[in-house]
């Protein structure tokens, strides 16, 4: 009776669990409903997008100042929404679409790699302040207002917005060429290296085969030192003709 009474509890929990969970996705549907699953497909997989991801906190539609919570938080909502399960009319773009806010979130769970996508977004708002003074700068020497369209705090975030994107891709750029310049060396490596394996093996093989050829080689070459030794000899008799008798002739 207590087993039973024991597992009744245990379902009692997994219920409300489960209720809790299925409150939250509906919550978080709610919250998320400007931003259909389609829409947020089609954003993580538009033209362009294998440079656009490059921005974890661009890919979760997130702030760089958020805490792990709120990371948390959104890494599950956006996941609920491009889920393949939940979009089975397009499960194919829907797992990239899921891939992508995946591989963002657990780039944000290192700490290292969230500092370096940090000091690019820190770079790029650094970049554009500059570009704000020296336009300032300029437009004071003219004599002008000192007026940029960068004001506008909605400009000025897009400026950023842009400036990050391309030190991304820049930065995915160089990586990519450092890759293949590697992946050259390494390539080139191991060619040098299977010639210089080649190379040791046929010599052992000349010098294996030199070896075991030795004998034949010396008994060969002393055959043929005899017999030329027995032609020279046989040559040099014929050439031994007896002396000539000379007559007497008689009175």
């Amino acid at each position: 009776m207590a087993a039973a009474g024991g597992e009744s509890s245990s379902q009692n929990t997994s219920d409300e669990l489960f209720q809790h969970f299925i409150s939250e996705v509906k919550q978080i549907e709610k919250r998320d409903s400007v931003l259909t699953s389609k829409q947020q497909i089609d954003r993580l997989l538009r033209p362009g997008s294998s440079y656009f991801n490059l921005n974890p906190f661009e890919v979760l539609q997130i702030d760089p100042d958020a805490t792990d919570d709120e990371l948390k938080k959104r890494f599950r909502a956006l996941s609920i929404l491009v889920h393949p399960d939940k979009n089975q009319d397009d499960p194919d773009r829907a797992q990239k679409a899921f891939e992508a806010v995946d591989k963002a979130y657990k780039l944000l769970l290192d700490p290292e790699q969230k500092k370096r996508a940090l000091d690019v977004i820190h770079a790029g708002a650094e970049y554009v302040e500059h570009m704000v003074k020296e336009k300032k700068k300029q437009l004071k020497k003219e004599g002008k207002l000192l007026d940029v369209e960068e004001d506008d705090p909605e400009v000025f975030k897009q400026a950023v917005y842009k400036q990050t994107m391309k030190l991304f891709a820049e930065l995915e750029i160089k990586r990519k060429e450092r890759e293949a310049k590697e992946m050259h060396e390494r390539k080139r490596a191991r060619e040098e290296e299977i010639e210089a394996a080649d190379k040791a093996k046929r010599e052992r093989e000349w010098q294996k085969n030199f070896e075991e050829t030795r004998d034949g080689r010396v008994d060969s070459w002393r055959t043929f030192q005899a017999k030329g030794k027995k032609s020279k000899e046989k040559k040099n008799r014929s050439f031994l003709k007896p002396p000539k008798v000379k007559m007497e002739q008689r009175e």
